[in-house]
């Protein structure tokens, strides 16, 4: 065994109930990102809504979790503050599957999602700043492990829901009347890309009034059963850190985790949410590149993510529309495929993260990326090659976001702040290009999805190249700043 392999194992050792506990938090996370589209048209029949009142709840979602990634940095300044968060967000996820059965109204479903979408904003950005604040250097591998269990969350969540989903109408109308399953099973795959495709869905008549019959309530009960061992295990995690009885002298967060981790830097500027991250105070005495850094590192993520979100929102789309008319089933299972892949992706790059510097990882995706998007501009009306470009991109994006946040806090000194941006961007990344690229679709026609994905690649491509050229000048003048600071430091210290 090497010496790497042996830090590496000792690290996981010294960790290993901290490592589990955020891995299981994000199996949470993914649990509850992926529930909303394939139960769509059940909680439309549950809260008797139409079709574009009901979309409206996946904005929700995304909006609020945006809104959680934004102020999640409040609850990091200590051990204890961090874990409280992850807890009560954890249980908040429970309490709201269990919940959502009885929200027979549109407007108390859309509550719900936000208060869930801020849970997961939090979580999203505590997990990953407790592990990159427990393996700084070494954090890579780790993150990569981290989010393959958002995949795993989101590829349990449709199987529990899809024994409970309704096959024809779940409202009957009022002569006994229902509408066509081959419709539904349509609209239910339109829907599930995050309610993205609201135009196209006024010519299905859905009855909004009637007898409900939809048992999807069970599946709700039962993830919420499901969830239920991850506020268990941040509660024994809390208890582990002896941080049950509430002492007014919390440990913080890298004071914590002993003699491997680095001091805590002052809070004295606010190191709270994303715009304190942002403040220009905290930019002082730190080199003229370090904000460059902040936003090209942003906007990468802002891109892949937001990629991410419009494929998985607009793949059906484009499969069952010219020149590809694909089958409804088949398109289906583009989806699945796709979060399927971006799993499988996540577990290979938990290796390769070990054996490989992030750059390079960074290099190899966004490069797959691109030649993938390419392909499918050229091969735009094979069916066979949709689906093996759909496993090639979810294999290829899957690691940008963990490897550009590795990336990222090892160049700015793990102070912290690169996690809480670079989540925020990438939730809003998520949300904004979806309704771009949704809205471009309606105007333009399905064509215009793959071409914007593939624009959208390169220019997230030529920013990575980009925050290379500036990290080799960022880490110039760190050695310059270092080596002035050494020099105002020696005759103070000649002098005592």
């Amino acid at each position: 065994m090497t010496p790497l392999d042996e830090r590496i194992c000792s690290l996981f050792k010294h960790h290993l109930q901290q490592t589990l506990t955020y891995w299981s938090v994000f199996f949470s996370f993914g649990l509850c990102i992926a529930f909303l589209g394939p139960t769509i048209l059940d909680l439309r029949c549950q809260t008797q809504s139409t079709l574009q009142e009901i979309t409206w709840v996946f904005f929700s979602q995304q909006f609020f979790l945006l809104v959680g990634s934004c102020v999640a940095g409040l609850f990091k300044k200590t051990l204890l503050s961090s874990l409280l968060a992850l807890f009560f967000c954890t249980l908040i996820i429970s309490l709201v599957f269990a919940f959502i059965p009885f929200c027979h109204h549109i407007m108390l479903l859309s509550i719900a999602m936000g208060l869930a979408g801020t849970a997961m904003g939090i979580i999203d950005t505590i997990a990953n700043l407790q592990l990159v604040k427990l393996y700084q250097k070494d954090s890579a591998v780790f993150l990569q492990a981290l989010h393959f269990f958002i995949g795993l969350g989101a590829l349990v969540s449709p199987l529990v829901a899809d024994p409970f989903l309704a096959d024809d109408s779940c409202v009957l109308g009022l002569n006994g009347t229902s509408n066509s399953s081959w419709d539904l099973e349509h609209l239910r795959n339109t829907l599930a890309g995050k309610g993205v495709s609201i135009h196209n869905t006024s010519q299905y008549h859905l009855f909004t009034e009637g007898i409900v019959v939809t048992k999807v309530s069970y599946a709700f009960w039962i993830m919420a059963v499901i969830n239920l061992p991850v506020p268990a295990a941040v509660l024994m995690l809390m208890s582990h850190e002896r941080l049950l009885l509430c002492s007014s002298s919390s440990p913080r967060l890298l004071e914590k985790d002993g003699p491997k981790s680095r001091p805590a830097e002052d809070d004295g500027q606010g190191h709270g949410s994303v715009f304190s991250c942002c403040n220009s105070a905290r930019l002082e005495g730190q080199p003229t590149t370090t904000f460059f850094i902040y936003a090209l590192g942003s906007a990468i993520v802002f891109i892949t993510d937001g990629i991410i979100g419009c494929y998985a929102g607009f793949i059906y789309t484009y499969a069952v529309s010219p020149p590809l008319l694909m089958g409804r089933k088949a398109a289906g299972c583009l989806d699945s495929v796709f979060w399927a892949s971006i799993t499988a992706g996540r577990l290979a790059f938990i290796y390769l993260s070990y054996r490989y510097s992030a750059p390079v990882l960074l290099t190899i995706s966004l490069v797959g990326v691109i030649l993938v998007q390419f392909l499918m501009l050229f091969f735009y009306s094979s069916c066979v090659f949709l689906f093996i470009c759909t496993c090639v991109l979810g294999l290829c994006i899957s690691s940008v976001f963990p490897s550009m946040l590795a990336f990222t806090e090892d160049t700015l000194d793990y102070k912290g702040c690169a996690t809480t941006v670079l989540v925020t961007s990438a939730s809003a990344g998520e949300m904004l290009l979806q309704l771009l690229v949704g809205s471009v679709i309606h105007s333009q026609g399905s064509y215009s999805f793959l071409l914007s994905s593939t624009i959208a690649s390169c220019i997230g491509f030529c920013l990575f190249l980009l925050l290379l050229y500036i990290h080799h000048i960022h880490g110039k003048q760190h050695i310059d700043i270092s080596k002035q600071m050494d020099i105002k430091e020696k005759p103070k210290m000649e002098n005592s």
